[in-house]
């Protein structure tokens, strides 16, 4: 899901269980997983349509926070 659509989704009152994660493709970084009530999983992707990794938990904790996201659960 790209970010525009998880801001739109989230002033429209969606609620998302925000979840980061290690990218299994590189364990240095991170990526992000949205899951919905209905059980029902979206990645952060970017206008490509690529899962968005971050190297560095600040970047993406400022992320989550100008998509709007309150709280995450971190997956080590």
């Amino acid at each position: 899901m790209k970010r525009e659509d998880v801001k739109t989704k989230r002033s429209e009152g969606m609620h998302f269980e925000t979840h980061v994660i290690t990218n299994p493709a590189n364990t240095n970084e991170w990526i992000v997983l949205f899951e919905k009530e209905s059980g029902i999983s979206y990645f952060l992707v970017n206008d490509n349509e690529e899962v968005e990794s971050f190297g560095h938990l600040d970047d993406l904790i400022h992320e989550l926070r100008y998509i709007g996201i309150k709280s995450a659960e971190v997956h080590l």
